[in-house]
């Protein structure tokens, strides 16, 4: 078992929120190249009022987390793909990219330096990692920075439903989340802001999230504002749906190979219609914080749209999928080569 010392934290108590920290990673990108960068206590930003993020928003972000396996070693869930995702949604913003290899080395080293915060393998719980880039340039006309900062935070969180699995109840938003040939297809900040006020508003009406459809002709489904779509067939087969303004999910890409891999199911990545939804038998949202979060129903004006395996619980085919893909994570099941990245 490992012999790190956790820090004196009530692991059953965490939710997904933040807690600071011993250290976090800055590099700075200046003059055309990227500094060496490092570890550092200092968890505060100080900017120009005229940095390019405030203005015109070039910002950033992935998402992932850090476990502690059966036999107490520290590992990280395809950092890799992150890492090549966040160059991608950097090339589209133009901004710098940070080097792939830079990347996973900046990982390793900052979640290291925080190896007391890791959450013990049966807590449930896990280090969640939040690498972003941000513009730090002056710029008042509209073009890129000259500028940039890369960081990573990290932070401990708890299982994603802890008071046990909730189906969610989903809204048909009236808004359009991203405009085709945009940028949803990337993980900026922009991107989550402009689904804010849809949220608010479908929690105000007592709806957890919403479904967005396509902008163009309202109806194909898309995404909600945070997680993929992962729907099953009366015969078990896995649908996702197919779209160019769609966030191309880590967490999705990897349900699916289990799914083939180890369940021996079919998928099929299709264009899905919303009238097509009350053929599927279950329905959940895919993500880094909750890996399956079941759906219940999802409602259209007044008409409702029932999974009628997932009104009280996950249902068992979304099940098998969430039990191996975190047992892969944690270390209970073999993982695929190169999945798992051992950092101590």
């Amino acid at each position: 078992m490992s012999t790190i010392e956790k820090k004196p934290l009530d692991w059953s108590k965490l939710g997904f929120a933040y807690t600071k920290t011993d250290k976090s990673y800055v590099c700075n990108y200046k003059n055309g190249a990227w500094e060496e960068g490092g570890l550092t206590s200092e968890h505060s930003i100080n900017l120009s009022e005229c940095a390019g993020i405030l203005h015109y928003c070039q910002e950033v972000f992935e998402g992932l987390k850090a476990y502690e396996t059966k036999d107490g070693h520290i590992v990280t869930f395809r950092p890799d793909l992150n890492a090549t995702r966040m160059m991608n949604s950097a090339h589209a913003l133009q901004m710098p990219e940070f080097p792939k290899e830079k990347f996973l080395e900046a990982i390793d080293a900052v979640v290291k330096a925080n190896a007391s915060y890791v959450p013990p393998h049966d807590s449930g719980a896990s280090l969640y990692i939040r690498p972003f880039m941000f513009a730090t340039g002056n710029v008042i006309g509209v073009k890129p920075a000259d500028e940039y900062q890369f960081r990573i935070l990290t932070t401990p969180v708890g299982p994603y439903f802890s008071g046990g699995i909730k189906p969610l109840k989903l809204c048909v938003s009236d808004y359009d989340r991203a405009a085709p040939r945009g940028t949803g297809n990337i993980k900026a900040g922009l991107n989550y802001a402009m689904s804010l006020h849809a949220y608010m508003k479908a929690h105000k009406n007592g709806f957890d999230e919403n479904l967005f459809l396509d902008p163009a002709t309202r109806t194909f489904v898309e995404e909600t504002g945070g997680a993929n779509f992962l729907f099953v067939t009366q015969d078990n087969e896995i649908v996702t749906p197919m779209s160019d303004s769609i966030l191309p999910s880590i967490t999705r890409r990897s349900l699916v190979d289990v799914a083939e891999r180890y369940l021996g199911l079919k998928v099929t990545c299709r264009r899905i219609t919303l009238a097509e939804l009350g053929d599927f038998k279950e329905c959940g949202l895919c993500g880094t914080a909750a890996v399956i979060a079941p759906v219940a129903k999802v409602v259209n004006g007044n008409h409702e749209i029932i999974f009628d395996d997932c009104q009280t619980q996950m249902g068992p085919v979304l099940k098998q999928l969430y039990d191996t893909l975190v047992g892969i994570q944690h270390g209970t099941i073999e993982a695929p080569e190169g999945w798992i990245r051992r950092i101590l």
